[in-house]
């Protein structure tokens, strides 16, 4: 039981530095630090597009649309967190 909680660790933790890499590159280019006209940028960026984009269409059908903002990846980060802190929570139980 431990290692499929390591496992599973595992995966919510590339996850997480996989999100937390869009959404400062995301900011990055918004801010026009980052320029997509450069082919390395541009396909680090539809790298991390493809991987997350099936995540975030998902939450967009649920969330109501907001001007001009994209709250998919937040909820997608809260949601990660909170399935991380009900792992720790209840791995506990298993020691």
């Amino acid at each position: 039981m431990t290692s499929l909680y390591q496992i599973l660790m595992l995966i919510l933790d590339v996850l997480w530095f996989i999100m937390i890499a869009h959404i400062i590159m995301s900011w990055l280019i918004n801010f026009q630090v980052l320029n997509l006209h450069q082919p390395i940028v541009a396909q680090v960026w539809d790298g991390l597009n493809r991987l997350l984009e099936p995540v975030y269409s998902r939450i967009r059908q649920f969330l109501p649309p907001v001007s001009g903002l994209d709250l998919a990846p937040l909820v997608a980060f809260i949601a990660l967190i909170a399935v991380r802190i009900i792992l720790r929570n209840n791995a506990a139980l298993f020691y």
